[in-house]
């Protein structure tokens, strides 16, 4: 009797197992399946555009998949190519379509978030493509964000990477946005709640807070990066970016300023 319970256990450990790697299988296929779809959008898309045409690509995972930049910005060219669940190895892999053969004004980074780990062992890789492929493109590199619950236990290990990415962008040139500063509550060392889903991905309110700004006439120009970060009603600084009509450069920096 002991010998028959024995075996069954047993059988059950192996069915559970055959059952997760079925279910993971299956997970990996959907992602593959995901991924080969939004790659094939891209490249449809790279072909209705003149270089340099488009204003601003978006690149990231899913703070940036999950980023609707065409109703945010509907008086502006600009494209998502944010793939959910991605990594700087894939990003770093998928660079010719996402980025390269687009050729747009602006490219707006925000990646790491998913091999935090690991994320500094090819993130200057990325950056080097930016100058080697894409030297017409102005690069706007956003930090990881402060985060709250099981995806805040990372918040220390995301500081000490930006601080490594922002040395990174300044040693490529290129303007630095710190997200993560400007969402986090000091008293918790998290995420304000309000600006965050699950801990891990913004609200509405938090992408309101901190989408691309858009002069006005008689300006025209066009504003990347910008920060407006307000609490009771206190404007605490913003960070902005600005390639004018023309296609000049004009960066401003200034969290905590007025």
């Amino acid at each position: 009797m002991k010998k028959l319970l024995y075996t069954l256990i047993a059988l059950l450990l192996i069915l559970s197992t055959l059952c997760a790697c079925g279910e993971d299988e299956d997970f990996a296929a959907q992602v593959a399946a995901y991924r080969a779809e939004k790659m094939a959008a891209y490249e449809a898309e790279n072909g209705k555009y003149a270089d340099y045409e488009v204003d601003v690509a978006f690149l990231g995972d899913s703070l940036t998949d999950g980023y609707d930049v065409k109703s945010y910005y509907p008086s502006y060219l600009v494209s998502n190519r944010g793939i959910a669940g991605e990594t700087t190895v894939g990003l770093e892999e998928r660079m010719q379509v996402s980025l390269y053969d687009l050729k747009p004004k602006v490219a707006v980074m925000l990646i790491g978030a998913n091999n935090m780990d690991t994320m500094m062992d090819n993130y200057e890789d990325i950056l080097r493509g930016f100058e080697e492929n894409a030297p017409g493109t102005r690069i706007v590199i956003l930090s990881l964000t402060s985060m709250s619950g099981e995806w805040g236990k990372k918040n220390q290990l995301a500081a000490y990477n930006n601080v490594q990415i922002r040395m990174l962008a300044e040693k490529y040139g290129y303007e630095y946005v710190d997200l993560y500063s400007a969402l986090l509550n000091l008293e918790t060392g998290e995420i304000y709640p309000e600006y965050t889903t699950d801990g891990g991905h913004l609200t509405a309110t938090a992408v309101q807070q901190n989408q691309v700004g858009l002069a006005t006439e008689p300006h025209t120009a066009f504003t990347v990066g910008e920060i407006l970060f307000n609490t009771s009603g206190q404007h605490l600084g913003h960070s902005t970016v600005v390639v004018t009509a023309d296609g000049g450069f004009d960066p401003e920096f200034a969290i905590g300023g007025a």
